[in-house]
């Protein structure tokens, strides 16, 4: 993995040698090295190791996920502030399947720093409804299901929600 502004400076230099190959009229060259600079300003935005986290998550491989975020280690200076929310975002799914208590921290965080998609800050609000639930502090928990409804556009945590109103009505 190269530091962030690594990625942008080998970005800088393709362009500049795309540049030099366009005057000497290389233009295939050129061509090649912009799109190979592209390359770069996006794994500025998004970290590969984040993605082939993903990747494994969407398999439901936690280890996997595990070993190619445990890559990543300094992330305050390796990661844009989106990024750092979403290796919080995924921490906090894995430890949602053992210690819902840590996994608390790691939402909280990821939503301080921001997701870019409004599922996955549903997602988050959602589990974090489920730790206030059963910490027995009913209002907040009511709270972030409201926000976890209103950021679901697509209906694909509507049965969870109702599931987790459910069992608020219980209690």
């Amino acid at each position: 993995m190269f530091h962030k502004i690594i990625k942008l400076i080998i970005a800088a230099l393709l362009v500049i040698t795309a540049i030099w190959q366009f005057t000497e009229g290389y233009i295939g060259n050129g061509i090649f090295l912009i799109f190979l600079s592209l390359i770069f300003v996006f794994l500025y935005y998004k970290n590969e190791f984040i993605l082939l986290a993903f990747l494994k998550l969407r398999k439901q491989d936690f280890a996997g996920a595990q070993k190619w975020l445990s890559y990543i280690k300094n992330p305050e200076a390796a990661l844009v502030r989106k990024q750092q929310g979403y290796f919080n975002y995924l921490h906090g799914i894995m430890l949602a399947q053992t210690n819902m208590i840590q996994a608390e921290k790691y939402f909280k965080k990821a939503i301080e720093l921001g997701l870019s998609m409004d599922m996955d800050l549903a997602v988050a609000k959602l589990n974090l409804a489920g730790v206030a639930m059963t910490r027995r502090r009913k209002l907040e928990a009511t709270n972030l299901l409201k926000e976890a409804k209103k950021l679901d556009k697509q209906g694909m945590l509507k049965e969870q929600i109702a599931m987790m109103k459910d069992q608020m009505k219980k209690m």
